[in-house]
Order: structure tokens, then C-alpha cells, then sequence
């Protein structure tokens, strides 16, 4: 008998992310993943992400014949979902509408938006369907959380949501309370940082890495916003230029010429005194914005879970656990297993325990938190 089998996709800007899972009894088993890299020297010749496709599409067929054996089927195929407009959280399935609008209309360009047409190509090769799983248009605040100040310019959310919500899934079951019934803050910490107010089965507010969020290894967060306007007005920078300051050259790398956290904690062990000041105004951005996130759920949750690559580093949990400790137990799963996230959601429509959306997809966002 023929196994089954998921293909995820997880496109980064110099990487893309492959893995199949074979469903037995019920569950996943990992039968191969790897994370390809894309050499600059390659990805520089695209003039556009969406220009990429053909040449991430045949590295995924290489993937797929390389690992899959003669009595293997695909089931279904996901990618993670890009840069679309705002969308419930949950399972979106692929059409041509919704791969055309990820590789030419996206609300911002991300490699992540490769996601949706990878899946959907390689699923039309096996005649199956394709998924996108919680996207990081994901946006389910209510109206409160949308008041900004200014009626010209609404808050929204832009949010980690694919690693948030399969981390939460996990903490959930670890404390033994149901996912819909779990009240946490949770900070994913990578590249950019997403710092979310989780209540009841929906992300009620987050700190929008594009908005008011910690400054990350790569990018700004939330920065004074009227230098920013007389920067853009100023004549001295092009809107390419404005947004490498922001996203991309911004943040650890700005101040340090660095990305890597870890360089960053070996100049502190070596007495850089700059560095150790660059690190600790991070981590108290990062324990503001917990705080702040705290305090939509009125300080009553069940804890605060750090997930993401920093999450590896004990001393950036113990440094963080100092700050805001003392609101709630800190919980720490450490890394993202978006492939694996991406394989679970979409084994649970296998299964018939949910339903997959289809695009395009309105959202409701009428959610409250008490």
C-alpha cells in the first residue's frame, strides 16, 4: 500500500526550506527536510522575488525525486503563506487567484510569498490540493486594538503567526488546558521579532514588527516618527534606501555591523562596552513590549512563551526572565518548526477535523479579550 505523504515549502530570502512527512496512524513522521541555500552570487541576478519562482521550483522537484521512493503518494502540498491582506487564522487552500496575487499583487514584497505558488505548482504536478497555513497577514484584533491615534493611520497586525500559533498548540497541551481556552504572551524572537497577546484562540494584539516592535538583529521596530519624516522628505535618501534603514540594516547590524547575536555575546565577553549597551537596549525593548502585551490580557494568562532562534541563547531567556518574570512563569521552546506546523494544519483538514478556507478571504476581526 502506497504511504502518503505532505510536502511543505518555506521560502527565506537565501533559503528554502523543503520537507516531507509520511502520515502514519494518525500522525507525522519526518522522512527527509533540508534547507537549501541560495549563494548571493544567484539570488542577485532576479530583478524581482516573483522572478525566482522557476528557479526555486526546479530546486523543489530536485528535493521531491531525490527523497521519494516508489511507494510513496503525495496527499497534499503547503507553503507558508506571504505578505497577503489581512486573513483569519487557519487553512487557506491555494487557488490560481491567490497564486497570482502572492507573486505579483502581495502587500510586501518577502521572499515568503514564493510559499503559496510553490505549493500550488507542485500540487498540480500530483493532482492534489495545496495550502497555505496562518500567513503573517493573520488579523483577528478587535476594534479597540485598531485605534492608533489617527483615524488616517488604523494599527493592524503583521505577525509571526504560522510559529506562534503551532508553539502555542504545544504549550497548550503541555499545561493541559485546551488551545481555545489558553491566555499567554508569547514573543517570537528570529530575524524579526513578533510580541503577541494570545487570547483564547485568536491573536489579539501584537507589537507589528512594522510599527512599535523591539528593535531585532536586522530591523528598526518602532522608531521615533519624526526624524523618520524629515529623513523622507529630506532629499538624501531614495524609499529603497528609507526601507534597508528600517528592514534589512537596521537593528544589531546598524549599531554593530552584525546580525549574528552570538558575535554580539562574544564582544560582550571580550568588555565590548558598546555592544553590552546595544544587547541590554534590546532585551528591554523585548520585556516592554511583554509587558505591554501583558496588560491586553489584564496580567491574567497562563504564561509567557519565548520561542525563535534567540530562544536558544539561556543567557537572552535568563536576561529576559529577569525583566518580566515576575508577571508570569516564563515558558521556553526554543527554535521554529514552521515545516512541521505547515504539515500538522494540514493534516488536521486530511483528517476532517477542520475545514480549509478558500481565497479570497475576508476577515472578521470582532474578537474581544476579557
Amino acid at each position: 500500500m502506497a504511504s502518503k505523504i505532505i510536502f511543505t515549502v518555506n521560502p527565506g530570502a537565501t533559503t528554502t526550506k523543503c520537507a516531507l512527512y509520511r502520515i502514519k496512524k494518525g500522525a507525522l513522521e519526518e522522512i527527509a527536510y533540508e534547507n537549501i541555500e541560495h549563494p548571493d552570487s544567484i539570488i542577485n541576478e532576479f530583478d524581482s522575488i516573483a522572478s525566482q519562482v522557476d528557479y526555486r521550483e526546479g530546486i523543489v522537484r530536485e528535493f521531491i525525486e531525490k527523497h521519494m521512493t516508489g511507494n510513496d503518494r503525495v496527499a497534499a502540498c503547503a507553503g507558508r503563506g506571504g505578505m497577503l491582506t489581512p486573513v483569519p487564522s487557519g487553512v487557506i487552500e491555494i487557488n490560481e487567484e491567490l497564486e497570482q496575487f502572492s507573486l505579483y499583487t502581495p502587500v510586501y514584497e518577502h521572499a515568503s510569498n514564493l510559499g503559496a505558488p510553490l505549493a500550488f505548482r507542485t500540487a498540480n504536478i500530483y493532482g492534489v490540493k495545496s495550502y497555505i497555513v496562518d500567513p503573517v497577514g493573520v488579523d483577528e484584533f478587535p476594534p479597540i486594538a485598531r485605534i492608533s491615534g489617527s483615524p488616517d493611520f488604523p494599527r493592524f497586525s503583521f505577525v509571526h503567526a504560522l510559529n506562534i500559533r503551532a508553539t502555542i498548540r504545544k504549550f497548550s497541551s503541555d499545561i493541559g488546558k485546551p488551545f481555545d481556552e489558553t491566555r499567554c504572551v508569547i514573543a517570537h524572537m528570529g530575524g524579526g521579532f513578533s510580541i503577541a497577546a494570545f487570547c483564547e484562540g485568536s491573536i489579539v494584539d501584537n507589537d507589528n514588527r512594522m510599527e512599535t516592535a523591539a528593535f531585532t538583529p536586522e530591523r528598526a521596530g518602532g522608531v521615533p516618527p519624526i526624524p523618520l519624516v524629515n529623513a523622507c522628505f529630506s532629499g538624501k535618501y531614495t524609499k529603497k534606501e528609507i526601507m534597508k534603514k528600517l528592514y534589512g540594516e537596521a537593528g544589531l547590524y546598524a549599531y554593530l555591523g552584525t546580525k549574528d547575536v552570538r558575535e554580539v555575546l562574544k564582544r560582550m565577553d571580550n568588555n565590548d562596552d558598546y555592544a553590552e549597551l546595544i544587547y541590554n537596549a534590546m532585551i528591554y525593548q523585548i520585556g516592554k513590549a511583554i509587558a505591554a502585551m501583558a496588560s491586553v490580557l489584564e496580567f491574567t494568562m497562563d504564561g509567557i512563551i519565548l520561542t525563535g532562534g534567540l530562544a536558544l541563547s539561556e543567557k537572552i531567556v535568563r536576561d529576559i526572565d529577569k525583566r518580566v518574570g515576575r508577571i508570569s512563569d516564563i515558558h521556553v521552546y526554543p527554535g521554529s518548526n514552521e515545516n512541521l506546523s505547515l504539515a500538522e494544519n494540514v493534516l488536521r483538514i486530511i483528517d476532517g477535523e477542520e475545514s480549509a478556507m478558500q481565497w479570497p478571504v475576508e476577515v472578521k476581526g470582532d474578537k474581544t479579550c476579557q
